[in-house]
């Protein structure tokens, strides 16, 4: 409420309802006024009932919150389950035993879906990933079937060959410390008839598929009390370096030499930088067109005819 004084002095009362503007001017008859009054009332009263509405609506929420969704929270938070945990730590491809393995009961709030949770459920099946001591186990990381071994050759596709080359000397293979994925160079010694000493540019980045010993064990699968240095290295390389491979390894002079790691990020352009070296040394030939080979059959065929008819004349 404001009160304001007009031009002649009189005193005005502005009253503001709810949406509409009332003018009351003091020097106006009563009836009006009572009239304003009336209707300001009026106005408050359905104010004053839709705040009393909003209000039981904000209560009835925060009872059902209170009452209704927080308990069932707190019930699920509460809740324990019983998970298999693993108890000591176990390599990608091991069967696991029951002394691998003991269930505990934890907190069953947000755990995965598919942790497994009964012993009969993880006994004898195959770790498909190494477990730390105190991993919970997901049906995923388990197969019911041992893995296959050499699981590296299941990348050969046709375009590629696997092929070993012996390890002369402890030197020639690194000392022993190559691993499968590194990129290296072979170096060929004592070739021609000037026995150099050089790095074919077929060979110059090649992936190590695996270094295996004398018994056939890949250096990875070998246990502890039996390590024994490898003494062949298994390369994956194209047709045109496994004939050059066949050749070098009948001289016996192989050496290697480590240029990156497999995990380094450079491994992969070294390897498309030795295809770019293969392409430009062994270039596709271009297929023959089907009309020249036509017309040399028909060439064939043309002189044959006459060979007989001349044949037939002699006689």
């Amino acid at each position: 409420m404001k009160r304001k004084k007009d031009a002649r002095g009189s005193k005005t009362e502005v009253k503001i309802p709810s949406l509409g503007l009332c003018l009351c001017a003091a020097r106006h008859k009563p009836m009006i006024y009572e009239k304003c009054s009336a209707g300001m009332r009026g106005n408050m009263k359905h104010l004053l009932k839709n705040r009393v509405v909003l209000g039981l609506a904000c209560i009835i929420v925060s009872l059902v919150v209170c009452f209704g969704l927080t308990p069932l929270f707190n019930d699920a938070v509460a809740a324990t389950t019983t998970i298999v945990r693993v108890n000591t730590t176990i390599q990608q491809g091991e069967q696991i035993t029951a002394r691998m393995v003991t269930t505990v009961e934890v907190g069953g709030y947000n755990l995965p879906a598919n942790i497994l949770c009964r012993m009969e459920d993880v006994v004898g099946k195959y770790a498909a990933a190494d477990f730390s001591k105190g991993d919970y186990i997901l049906a995923d990381k388990l197969s019911d079937t041992p893995p296959l071994k050499n699981a590296y050759l299941g990348r050969l596709d046709g375009t590629n060959r696997a092929i070993s080359v012996t390890i002369q000397s402890f030197a020639a293979g690194l000392s022993g410390k190559l691993g499968q994925g590194d990129i290296i160079s072979l170096i060929a010694g004592n070739v021609g008839d000037f026995r150099e000493t050089v790095i074919p540019p077929e060979l110059q980045y090649v992936e190590v598929l695996a270094t295996t010993v004398s018994d056939g064990t890949d250096s990875g699968e070998q246990e502890e009390e039996k390590e024994e240095l490898p003494s062949t290295v298994t390369v994956l390389v194209a047709p045109e370096q496994a004939r050059l491979l066949v050749e070098l390894e009948q001289g016996g002079n192989l050496h290697v030499a480590l240029v990156c790691r497999g995990g380094d990020k450079n491994a992969k352009s070294f390897l498309e930088e030795q295809a770019r070296i293969l392409e430009e040394l062994y270039p596709e030939e271009p297929p023959e067109e089907e009309g020249e080979d036509k017309e040399q059959e028909n060439n064939k065929d043309g002189e044959t005819g006459k060979d007989l008819q001349g044949a037939g004349k002699k006689k």
